[in-house]
């Protein structure tokens, strides 16, 4: 991208009102020597001046792709601002941050729910609600009020080098590979224990269910200090991971789906693994904040986010799946094929290996822990 003359402040600015993708920002910001992760979201008043809904979301999704219908409706886009983390979107609006629409996982959501940050969803101003994966609609359901509307899914797993990481004939690929001495100051992890603690659970062989009792946190903490001297950077930032595998600083890393995508794209020789021992599952989806502003407008974002065109988006150039159904029918099936997607998407849902709700003591304590670990202690 051609990169402007913008102060630190015009870029916050701009991608606070959506005119920056995070992965924008993060680029300009680099330029400049600062890091995304010292960017503080500013407080919204309560009494927000602006007409549009304003969506809180991950990094990439603060995008117009996925709010065609919502720009079509009202002329213009949500304002949106991205987060680093589900905790650090719900520590933000504990601490008074107003929103309209929120995006947590499907392991977070029920928390959100319980810490009262977030209203019923009314489906009856949801078009597209009818179209979503059954499985999918319950798979955060607290009591019977629906809260959470299921997105985006995908895993979280491998990417490697296929010219450089060697998998003998026959062996199955395996989280092994970001264990594995002879990749050495190679290997990128993701920085936040909200995918790496679970994918180290699953490399142990851990059932998540037990994932709170102390002999287990020991063994993944454990684990994560083994691996500590082989890793050449823990990060969110999968700009930042892609460029270093293309370039063959690293060899492999733990990323989503898009990070595959978009290196094959590109033609670098990667693989988003299989492992063998399974790869981490996760269902991400919209919350509309107790006390949104914009009540109407925020269903209006709800309903773009869930639209089958916003699946198309999202399934075509990040990899990931979408719980609308119609979505597949607007990706051929090479493509499908190509991102190891299914026009069946329960086939793959079924299979996975899903993140269920934790305790915040457990949450609080394994974020605790992992930036301990990262720290050398």
């Amino acid at each position: 991208m051609k990169h402007s003359s913008y102060s630190v402040d015009d870029m916050i600015e701009k991608a606070s009102r959506g005119k920056l993708s995070r992965r924008q920002l993060g680029e300009l910001l680099g330029i400049t020597g600062v890091s995304l992760m010292t960017v503080p979201v500013i407080a919204r008043p309560a009494a927000a001046q602006d007409e549009q809904a304003f969506y809180f979301t991950w990094g990439g999704y603060d995008i117009p792709e996925l709010l065609g219908e919502y720009n079509e409706k009202h002329g213009a886009y949500p304002d949106m601002a991205p987060y680093a983390s589900s905790n650090d979107g719900l520590a933000k609006v504990r601490s008074g941050f107003v929103v309209d629409v929120l995006h947590p996982c499907n392991a977070n959501a029920p928390l959100w729910v319980q810490a009262g940050v977030v209203q019923p969803l009314d489906t009856s101003k949801l078009s597209h609600w009818d179209d979503l994966i059954p499985s999918l609609k319950t798979i955060a359901a607290v009591g019977d009020e629906a809260y959470f509307a299921p997105m985006d899914w995908g895993q979280t797993s491998v990417t490697y080098r296929t010219d450089i990481v060697e998998i003998p004939e026959g062996e199955e690929e395996s989280w092994g590979i970001l264990w594995d001495e002879r990749y050495r100051d190679k290997i990128a992890i993701i920085g936040n224990e909200g995918d790496s603690w679970w994918c180290a659970a699953i490399y142990a062989g851990i059932p998540f269910e037990e994932l709170e009792t102390e002999e287990s946190i020991e063994k993944v903490a454990s684990l994560l200090r083994e691996q500590l001297p082989l890793v050449r950077m823990y990060t969110d930032d999968m700009t930042s991971v892609e460029q270093a595998l293309a370039a063959g600083e690293l060899v492999a890393a733990m990323t989503w789906n898009s990070s595959a995508v978009a290196l094959k794209a590109e033609g670098v020789p990667v693989r988003f693994a299989t492992p063998k021992e399974g790869a981490l599952t996760w269902v991400c989806g919209a919350m509309i904040y107790v006390d949104a502003p914009h009540v109407d407008k925020a269903h209006d974002v709800v309903n773009s986010l869930l639209s089958p065109e916003s699946g198309r988006f999202l399934i075509n150039d990040y990899g990931y799946g979408h719980s609308n159904r119609k979505s597949f029918d607007l990706v051929s099936e090479a493509r499908l094929a190509e991102l190891g997607l299914s026009r069946n998407p329960d086939d793959i849902l079924g299979a996975g290996k899903y993140q269920i709700p934790v305790s915040d003591e457990f949450s609080s304590r394994i974020a605790e822990l992992f930036a301990e670990i990262k720290a050398g202690y």
